[in-house]
């Protein structure tokens, strides 16, 4: 495989066809129900996935609500075939459209969405307060805008198993499953993400307001929620 940037496009691309299983086996299938979380903070209307990857959040979205259409953004193509394939295989392909793009550039005008949502991206965006303006700037006024990010569980009597299962066995079971070295980033990626009150502040001074944090499975994934 060629070597790749870690959390670009292009490593993504490596990994996208086995995506989805591995993400089902890597969260012991609590990652649909992180999803759901996500999703109940967005409201209906035109809507942003950004880093939607094989498109499972703009999948729920626009299956939730008929009047609902969603724009799903990411930076690897291999990905975004990978989604595009589910959308039309759910005769969707109408109401979700997929485009390649940068978090930190998003091409759309003001206001243009009703609310905005990145799962499990933001932590691999290299100027992640640019990419919050952004998603603020595009996101109409009083309108979510919704964060689902990995954390590094640091608090409670269970943390120490937590942090064991995302330090060792994610990585392991990633690169046995997929055949992929991919995955040894990831653990790396989600300790040197900032703890949930920094990262709220950082939305904060984004331009969001009342920010609030969710905290699920053991501090392993919070959901962020701010006002634009």
């Amino acid at each position: 495989m060629t070597a790749a940037a870690d959390g670009s496009g292009a490593m993504f691309d490596g990994i996208a066809e086995g995506y989805d299983r591995l993400n089902r086996w890597m969260s012991m299938g609590m990652d649909a129900g992180w999803r759901r979380r996500l999703i109940a903070a967005l409201p209906t209307g035109p809507l942003l996935d950004v880093a939607t990857g094989t498109a499972d959040v703009a999948l729920a979205l626009a299956a939730r609500d008929a009047d609902t259409t969603v724009t799903g953004l990411d930076p690897s193509v291999g990905m975004l075939a990978a989604g595009q394939r589910k959308v039309d295989d759910a005769g969707l392909a109408d109401r979700i459209r997929l485009v390649e793009g940068d978090a930190q550039a998003l091409p759309f005008a003001d206001a243009t969405f009703a609310g905005a949502c990145i799962s499990f991206g933001i932590r691999n965006v290299p100027d992640r307060a640019r990419a919050l303006a952004e998603l603020a700037r595009v996101t109409r006024p009083g309108g979510p805008v919704a964060v689902l990010e990995l954390s590094w569980p640091r608090g409670g009597p269970l943390a120490p198993f937590a942090r064991f299962h995302v330090r060792h066995v994610i990585p392991r079971l990633g690169a046995w499953l997929s055949g992929d070295a991919e995955y040894r980033y990831l653990a790396d990626s989600i300790r040197a993400f900032p703890p949930p009150d920094e990262f709220a502040a950082l939305m904060a001074a984004a331009g969001l307001r009342d920010v609030r944090v969710e905290r699920m499975s053991l501090g392993a994934v919070h959901l962020f929620v701010g006002t634009a």
